[in-house]
């Protein structure tokens, strides 16, 4: 690929999907904004016209991971209604599908030590999308009496590490982590077994 330098007319996103590339190949901190330059098909020196250093770039991709999360996690949440059931495992299972169709935007957003805080619209974006797990919490949980209901913060947070734990071990071909099950019966599985023991769910279901 020939060298466009500063009149690359899409160099932002170039470096993005660049980037995206050499995430999956050597994770987040493997590789340098002059790979990804290269990569990119412009010169390193162009690539400062935009983002100030890696971390800026992998922000970016953070960023923009968020946002297509936020839109998966409510169209799931929008499929299971008017059931409130269906609606919470619905989020579940697009947290998985996330991790699965997007791995560069998945490993910036959750591995590369890039803070939610970083800047206003990444932190009100990442807020958007575990809004929506915490929404689909509440309104399942409502039943309960109130002096055994769960946070629905907590609530949700618990079934968010359920999933990031499948995700982690089963669902990214970690090595030594096989398991005699798909990830997302592991997944399933583990959200029934939550919710019977809130009493959401009949012990036979």
């Amino acid at each position: 690929m020939s060298k466009r330098g500063y009149h690359h007319g899409n160099l932002r996103e170039a470096l993005i999907d660049a980037a995206l590339i050499l995430i999956e190949e050597k994770g987040p901190t493997g590789f340098t904004l002059s790979e990804a330059a290269k990569k990119a098909g412009v010169t390193p020196a162009a690539v400062y016209r935009h983002f100030a250093g890696r971390d800026d770039l992998i922000a970016e991709i953070a960023q923009q991971g968020y946002a297509i999360f936020a839109d998966l996690m409510e169209y799931a949440y929008q499929s299971g209604q008017p059931s409130a059931l269906a609606s919470f495992e619905a989020t579940g299972r697009a947290y998985l599908a996330f991790a699965r169709k997007y791995p560069g935007h998945y490993v910036a957003m959750f591995e590369s030590g890039i803070s939610v805080n970083r800047n206003p619209e990444l932190a009100h974006l990442s807020g958007r999308a575990f809004g929506v797990l915490e929404r689909a919490a509440a309104e399942l949980s409502e039943h309960i009496p109130a002096e055994k209901r769960p946070p629905p913060q907590m609530f949700s947070a618990h079934i968010w590490a359920m999933s990031h734990g499948v995700v982690e071990l089963f669902a990214r071909g970690s090595p030594g982590t096989k398991a005699p099950f798909s990830p997302e019966d592991l997944l399933e599985s583990g959200i029934g077994i939550y919710l019977r023991g809130l009493g959401l769910i009949p012990p036979d279901e």
